[in-house]
């Protein structure tokens, strides 16, 4: 009568292997990311000190020629002389000049030339052109 008793409940017999898996990967790409962190945070520099250092400011001067040739900057009128001057006057504050030139669709290619002739030769190295978007 013992042999008669039957367990219905079967026991685990193998262990499932799909959350092992998982949660050795992500250990695996844990322990990466901050083996990378450590080991830049362990080289040790000791950096210089200057008196002039510091951050690098931007001066963005916004420039337009109109359809007669006429040059603005900020939206006031200027000859060629002020708009170096004013070129001068940024980087003499330490600032990196750049500059964003917008031209009328009737403005002459030499007009749009010329003033970034002069730009280029009082020191402004970055420039960009502004568009429009289509549509």
């Amino acid at each position: 009568m013992a042999a008669a008793q039957t367990n219905d409940e079967e026991g685990i017999n193998g262990i499932n292997v799909t959350p092992l898996v998982d949660v050795t990967l992500v250990l695996l790409i844990v322990f990466m990311v901050t083996a990378s962190v450590i080991a830049k945070a362990a080289i040790e520099v000791d950096l210089p000190r200057a008196a002039n250092g510091g951050e690098i400011t931007q001066r963005t001067l916004a420039l337009v020629v109109s359809k007669e040739g006429r040059t603005f900057l900020e939206g006031a009128e200027v000859d060629d002389a002020r708009l170096v001057e004013a070129v001068h006057l940024a980087q003499r504050k330490g600032e990196d000049v750049q500059a964003v030139v917008g031209a009328d669709r009737a403005a002459t290619h030499g007009a749009v030339t010329h003033l970034l002739d002069l730009l280029k030769g009082a020191g402004v190295t970055k420039f960009a052109i502004q568009i429009e978007k289509a549509g």
